[in-house]
């Protein structure tokens, strides 16, 4: 995502709800929470109690894979503790002793959601849970989850282990720039050990996931259910170069809440890939506009503009979005190479939805009598 647009995800947000709900049928939609976001701008398209925090079960495991898989190697070999082969069900059965490549690990904790791996993962990569989950957190703050607490590392109920709609659908955003994760959440069977390794025992992993076999375009990503969370689903889908990430959390108990989490997030989908197409808005220019100067020996200042942004947009906005430029009518020098001066703006409806800077493409030094005596000689 672009830092200019990253820069104002919170105006998007609240702009979403003012603009676009108007202009189309709601998608129906019982989870708790539940939020849908555009991947490369970051926009919501849809959202519904988005930001209260709430338990999110194994989709807790997102942060977990991704984690691992950027401070780790897929070929280190991971060597399960007694804590780890004791945790609850969903699990591998691993032994103690027993040891597997991360890489292998990281299929059978999101094909699977297997709680086991999840804290021999944990205490591979952190050296403990309890410090793999503060590097978790860490890394929630660090891509933008500001409201995700992580207490543990599969998603068990514990207190203090929480977030929201909002943040697990950024944290899914964030991973699925990563090949190699996008890689193992659309697997759908696949036999570890991969490669041979000694002390390893056979293990056959089934994707649980029921979306990708049964959504177009589907990428992802993770279920999740505990007696405190309920259902949970974070779902990934790609159609015309668009993006899509949803989530559900809270979307009931039971076989009824077991598929309501995958229709919550189906019928968000839906609305936003009906309703919603990518439209480029403002491209790099070296040449935006000249600002006149005081103070200096030229008369004026050139900006341009380094960033492009690209919105999710649906038919009402696109009839009704502009960009204007917001400049001063003049500036002073001293000014600096890449000093922001301005700003491009899109507007819809009133509502400003992004502004990109407008930068200095040369330095201009601040004039000084000599410098005015020797242009009038030069004259």
């Amino acid at each position: 995502m672009k830092k200019a647009v990253l820069s104002l995800v919170l105006a998007l947000c609240l702009s979403a709800s003012q603009i676009t709900y108007a202009t189309a049928a709601l998608p129906k939609v019982k989870a708790k929470g539940a939020v849908l976001i555009e991947q490369e701008s970051g926009r919501v398209l849809y959202e519904q109690n988005a930001y209260a925090p709430l338990p999110m079960a194994s989709t807790t495991k997102i942060m977990t894979c991704i984690l691992a898989l950027e401070k780790g190697k897929l070929d280190d070999i991971v060597v399960t503790s007694k804590r780890a082969s004791q945790a609850p069900p969903v699990k591998l059965k691993l032994k103690v002793g027993e040891k597997q490549r991360l890489g292998d690990l990281l299929y059978a904790l999101m094909l699977q959601s297997d709680n086991d791996v999840a804290v021999a993962i944990a205490e591979h990569i952190g050296g403990s849970v309890e410090g793999f989950c503060e590097m978790m957190t860490e890394k929630a703050r660090e891509i933008g989850a500001q409201n995700t607490s992580f207490k543990t590392p599969n998603g068990l109920d514990a207190e203090g282990h929480y977030a929201t709609a909002y943040d697990m659908a950024l944290i899914g955003a964030y991973a699925l720039n990563n090949p190699e994760f996008v890689k193992i959440v659309t697997t759908t069977t696949i036999s570890i050990p991969t490669v041979d390794t000694e002390n390893s025992q056979r293990h056959d992993l089934q994707n649980k996931n029921r979306f990708i076999y049964t959504y177009e375009g589907a990428d992802g990503i993770k279920t999740g259910f505990t007696n405190k969370a309920g259902h949970c689903f974070v779902g990934g889908a790609k159609k015309n170069d668009m993006q899509l990430i949803a989530t559900a959390l809270g979307s009931g108990w039971g076989k009824d809440g077991k598929t309501q989490k995958y229709t919550d997030v189906i019928n968000m989908m839906n609305y936003g890939f009906k309703n919603y197409e990518k439209v480029v808005l403002i491209q790099p220019q070296e040449n935006v506009a000249t600002v006149p100067m005081k103070k200096a020996l030229v008369e004026e200042v050139t900006v341009s503009c380094q960033e492009k942004v690209v919105l999710p947009l649906n038919q009402v906005e696109k009839e009704n979005v502009y960009v204007k430029k917001v400049l001063p009518t003049e500036v002073t020098a001293p000014i600096a190479q890449g000093e922001v001066i301005g700003e491009m703006q899109v507007v819809c409806e009133g509502i400003t939805l992004v502004k990109v800077p407008l930068i200095v493409k040369e330095p201009v030094k601040r004039a000084n009598v000599l410098d005015y005596i020797k242009r009038w000689f030069n004259k």
